[in-house]
């Protein structure tokens, strides 16, 4: 066992290894300073924030040596782990409980608790974490605002199909976006702008426009002033997309993908007629029948709850293009 004057002999020794540390710092800086001219106090003052550091470190070392109780002692935090590595989650924390909250504003509030940091260390923080200045932090995403909007938002947008005659067809369709229910306007090969307008006025006499606050159209010229009044006088207003820009109406481009990749793509269309009974006959199976991940694999327009008994059927489409799958009557 150590003798109290070995223990104080120890403590001595530990104590000048401190100062000697320090004093090797100090000089270190010093030679550092003369070979890279800086800013004056710069050396010197980090040489004195090393072995003051340092100094803590020792002395947290020898009061824990010496049996002392407290932050310092057996409770102490393991190293890396105090408040110098916990600093940039306190400050994230800051910034998402208080998005409206500026740098300079956590600045403030962390000199309030004794930590002094800059704001501009404050702003790349922020920005590596892909978090955006305040006041922006508080406004919804684009995805927040379409999921709380699209109960009143309408989309509509044309699309093409090419005949067995080599004539180009032009499908004019709608699309709710809360509900992905989709209602086909019309099909021609010549859809000018009284034709258009008339396929609005259509959709407005039965009664799909009555919760509709919002239609977003791109600018394509078929798309008139008379037809954008018809949803005016219904009290809905238009919005326009940008120019070639085909992801501001990303519902109506996806239907697009998904009816040629799964109906048109396999088909052949003769005609106008051929082509409105075909879509017509593919829109009451994804209306009905195709399950949406937007929907929480819900179809935009649900039916009654169906039986989980009896023997599953098929049902054919287009041929045996699409199946569906019922359970028969038990």
């Amino acid at each position: 066992m150590m003798t109290p004057h070995v223990k104080s002999r120890s403590l001595s020794c530990a104590i000048s290894c401190v100062s000697l540390r320090e004093v090797v710092a100090c000089r270190c800086g010093v030679v550092i300073a003369s070979c890279w001219p800086r800013p004056a106090g710069y050396w010197v003052g980090l040489a004195g924030n090393r072995f003051l550091s340092h100094r803590r470190r020792c002395c947290a070392g020898i009061a824990t040596w010496c049996g002392a109780s407290g932050p310092t002692g057996a409770s102490a935090e393991p190293a890396g782990q105090g408040w110098a590595a916990r600093q940039p989650r306190f400050i994230l924390r800051l910034a998402k409980e208080n998005p409206r909250w500026g740098y300079r504003r956590i600045q403030g509030e962390l000199r309030k608790l004794g930590v002094r940091v800059s704001a501009t260390a404050i702003r790349s923080l922020l920005r590596r974490q892909c978090l955006a200045p305040a006041p922006r932090r508080e406004g919804p995403s684009w995805r927040e605002f379409l999921t709380s909007q699209a109960s009143g938002i309408l989309a509509c947008d044309f699309f093409t199909v090419e005949s067995v005659w080599l004539r180009t067809l032009y499908v004019l369709f709608f699309i709710e976006l809360s509900s992905r229910r989709v209602h086909l306007a019309g099909v021609s090969a010549h859809p000018r702008s009284a034709w258009v307008t008339q396929q609005a006025r259509n959709l407005a006499i039965e009664g799909h426009l009555s919760q509709i606050r919002f239609l977003i159209r791109d600018c394509d010229a078929k798309f008139s002033r008379p037809f954008d009044e018809v949803f005016r006088t219904e009290g809905v207003r238009v919005i326009r997309t940008p120019i070639r820009s085909p992801k501001a109406n990303a519902f109506a481009e996806r239907f697009v993908k998904t009816v040629r990749r799964e109906c048109l793509d396999h088909l052949l269309i003769s005609g106008e007629r051929h082509g409105r009974r075909v879509l017509r006959e593919y829109l009451r199976h994804y209306n009905e029948e195709r399950p949406h991940r937007g929907l929480a694999l819900e179809t935009p327009e649900p039916g009654e709850p169906r039986s989980r008994d009896g023997a599953v059927v098929r049902v054919d489409r287009f041929g045996g293009l699409i199946h569906e799958y019922h359970r028969s009557a038990a």
